[in-house]
């Protein structure tokens, strides 16, 4: 067997005059997705991939980021860490911050000792009481737009003195190249896993 050959699948020619009221429709879906609402789209095959990918590249904490309705804003959506409760809800603004970068961006990010870029915004570091030593953020797709960020980070504790930062205790490992490989191949599943979730029940495949 040629292991090289391709299925040449092509469109079905009765199903291309609805492909204008499905991208409509579609659209409108699209618009209707916030923050509130963003994880009745995601089941758990979804989570758990999210979940496995940030446990795999050793990060304390992973966020979905999500534009509000009004692109003011990210909103923490999701996250798998242990200080969910604090992260959940959390607002940044649209002009503040290195997530804020990668949307704009559209750029996937990644450094170790982040805490000294300058981009970085420390508000929500304030709330945890902690300091983010690693980061990796990556521009989350659905529905073609882009739509918010997946980020995860390394956390550690900081002491100040004189203005200087000097870290108190283990210092992370920070996070490679292979692990930013790794969160975007992660946002390109949950892309085409929420696409398909999305385009099935618009057509009434989804099994109930």
């Amino acid at each position: 067997m040629n292991t090289t050959s391709r299925a040449n699948f092509l469109p079905e020619q009765r199903f291309l005059p609805l492909r204008p009221a499905l991208q409509e429709h579609l659209t409108k879906v699209g618009q209707a997705i916030s923050p509130e609402n963003f994880l009745s789209i995601c089941d758990e095959m979804l989570l758990k991939v999210l979940r496995d990918t940030f446990e795999r590249i050793s990060a304390d904490e992973g966020s979905i980021w999500l534009l509000d309705q009004e692109k003011k804003r990210l909103v923490a959506t999701y996250n798998s860490g242990p200080n969910s409760e604090k992260i959940l809800g959390f607002k940044n603004p649209l002009n503040e911050g290195i997530i804020s970068l990668v949307v704009a961006s559209e750029n996937a990010f990644i450094e170790n000792q982040v805490y000294k870029n300058k981009s970085h915004s420390t508000a929500l570091n304030k709330k945890l009481g902690k300091t983010t030593y690693a980061m990796i953020a990556v521009p989350l797709y659905f529905l073609n737009q882009v739509r918010g960020v997946i980020s995860c980070v390394q956390l550690f504790d900081v002491l100040v003195e004189e203005g200087q930062a000097a870290p108190v205790g283990r210092t992370p490992a920070g996070f490679s190249p292979r692990d930013l490989n790794a969160v975007q191949t992660t946002a390109a599943v949950v892309r085409d896993l929420i696409d398909y979730r999305l385009l099935g029940t618009a057509v009434g495949w989804n099994r109930h």
